[in-house]
């Protein structure tokens, strides 16, 4: 008797993005006056499309570990100092480099690149997020505050959130104001709306962030994007609303 196989699942619907990208044209058809239909977008892209927060925030895949990764490399500078947590990495040459080469040193550790869309959608956030870190004002990993070990981690999740939803609902398929500078304020807009829930999510789990340890760290980043999109959702829900 052949042994018994768990069941094929069921093909996921191709269709299931179609309103968040449809409400996501709206927006960027708007030059990022529609707020509603941004809402909306973000609201249908957790809700309906991805099936709830718990289940957008399994969608992370590869973001999870390389958030994780990063987590925990940045909790270890913040408690033992810069050149200690790169030498654990073996990457103690780059002690007292400049902080974009540092991170650039570091993205084969926080992001392996294997090829997968999966992996290369942590890949791009993790290099988005360098070039963030002049605007947010860190400069400096020696000297690295439990405050911008958040702010590092809020940067790496909202992009990788960003790019995880673009990918889902086929943003490079929606048409953006061929003005450059309504082009960049729609973007900007929808980094910011994901931004504003990532700090949310983090605020209300500061005092587990300061306990992190490094068996908790990967549960504790998958809390953190589960409770991101639930307040998305939320937020999404309220724009769309006009509240």
């Amino acid at each position: 008797m052949p042994p018994a196989r768990p069941p094929i699942p069921p093909v996921a619907d191709p269709t299931r993005f179609s309103a968040a990208r449809n409400n996501f044209s709206r927006f960027a058809g708007s030059g990022g006056d529609d707020r509603k239909s941004l809402g909306r977008a973000v609201s249908h892209y957790v809700g309906s499309s991805s099936g709830g927060a718990r289940t957008a925030a399994a969608r992370m895949g590869s973001a999870r570990g390389a958030g994780s990764r990063l987590l925990g490399f940045l909790s270890d500078a913040v408690a033992r100092g810069a050149t200690e947590a790169l030498r654990a990495l073996n990457l103690g040459a780059l002690a007292g480099r400049p902080i974009e080469e540092i991170f650039l040193g570091l993205a084969d550790y926080v992001c392996p690149d294997g090829g997968s869309i999966d992996e290369g959608i942590a890949r791009e956030a993790f290099i988005e997020t360098i070039t963030d870190l002049a605007g947010a004002g860190i400069a400096d990993l020696d000297g690295l505050t439990p405050d911008q070990m958040q702010t590092v981690f809020e940067l790496y999740a909202t992009n990788a959130i960003e790019a995880r939803l673009c990918n889902d609902i086929g943003a490079k398929t929606v048409t953006l104001p061929s003005d450059s500078r309504e082009a960049a304020r729609v973007q900007a807009q929808l980094n910011d709306f994901i931004r504003r829930g990532v700090a949310d999510a983090l605020t209300t789990a500061r005092a587990a962030a300061a306990a992190l340890t490094p068996d908790r760290v990967l549960a504790f980043v998958g809390r953190i994007y589960e409770q991101a999109f639930g307040i998305l959702q939320i937020m999404g829900d309220a724009e769309a609303e006009g509240t």
